[in-house]
């Protein structure tokens, strides 16, 4: 009798399943890790996924293991666990409760955004789960100072409060509908802060950069830059269309006799429509840019440049993973 074909052990499982040069297999990569339904997973599933992920990539195949099951595992396994360190991460700063965390902020953020109290505390919410997510899926294997967390986070928190008390104030005399928008104003500057901040170790060292096969070839702080110049972009992305739409919508319910008559209903269809706007934003920003992105030989500092020469007169191109 004979056995089924097992699965041959060259599927590369260290790169994502789709191909990540196209906007489109971007998006099917990240649909796939910004899924929410991955926190309900249990510890059993999730260490299961890790094992055959683990044994797969030490080039023993299960018996019966097809490839779907393999793929499936892998981002299992991606979602929970960090890429550089291998670490289970927090359930709250993993990439599948992006949509359902800011969902509840930012639907809170445009609800509440009359009252200076209200502002402080959804702004003061916002960063400080920002501040779990940078964190937990911060790139390279360099760890970061509980001092400069600190830094980071009261930095982020103050301007996002500063912006949107600033721009509150200025509002009080502009169309109703212009007030909905500093939220969103508020988070765009604060991600500019929170960002590079909580990252400053790689704008000071650099982070790693390799060749195409993965070998290690430095550090680079130039590299660092444009990981971190590509981070804000799609950051900002990912909040604008759920603070940019709902408020239009919202704006002409209100003036409707319907929430007029139930006004406990705001808060529920703001989140909801923040929600649906989230589900597709946050894939499709975290796609803008490829993932492990790309920079010319060139583009490096003077002294990478020369240590990668003398290794690889040849070499064009370096890669590095830029985070999330």
């Amino acid at each position: 009798q004979k056995m089924a074909p097992s699965l041959p052990a060259t599927i590369n499982i260290r790169e994502p399943r789709w191909d990540q040069s196209t906007f489109q297999g971007r998006a099917k990569h990240f649909f796939m890790v910004t899924d929410p339904r991955n926190l309900l997973l249990s510890g059993a599933t999730l260490e299961e996924a890790r094992r055959v992920v683990e044994d797969y990539r030490a080039g023993t195949v299960p018996p019966g293991l097809t490839e779907d099951q393999l793929w499936r595992a892998k981002y299992i396994y991606d979602s929970a666990f960090h890429p550089d360190t291998g670490e289970k991460m927090l359930l709250v700063g993993r990439m599948s409760a992006q949509v359902p965390m800011n969902m509840t902020i930012t639907g809170c953020m445009l609800t509440f955004y009359r009252t200076t109290p209200a502002v402080l505390f959804w702004q003061w919410v916002n960063q400080s789960f920002n501040a779990i997510v940078n964190y937990t899926n911060r790139s390279g294997d360099a760890p970061i100072t509980p001092s400069q967390l600190g830094t980071a986070y009261v930095s982020a928190t103050t301007g996002a409060v500063v912006t949107a008390l600033g721009l509150k104030s200025l509002t009080k005399h502009l169309p109703a509908i212009i007030g909905r928008y500093v939220p969103f104003a508020a988070v765009a500057a604060a991600n500019c802060i929170n960002i590079p901040l909580m990252r400053q170790r790689e704008l000071k060292l650099g982070i790693p950069v390799t060749d195409e096969n993965g070998n290690r070839l430095g550090e680079s702080t130039a590299a660092a830059q444009k990981a971190i110049f590509q981070v804000v972009v799609s950051r900002i992305g990912m909040a604008a269309p759920a603070m940019a739409i709902p408020p239009v919508i919202m704006n002409a319910l209100e003036k409707r006799a319907f929430l007029k008559r139930y006004p406990y209903l705001n808060a529920p269809l703001q989140v909801s429509l923040v929600g649906l706007c989230l589900v597709f934003a946050t894939p499709l920003c975290c796609a803008l840019f490829p993932q492990k992105s790309s920079m010319s030989v060139s583009r490096l500092e003077p002294e990478v440049q020369a240590r990668i020469r003398e290794k690889d007169p040849k070499l064009e191109m370096v890669y590095f993973n830029k985070g999330l």
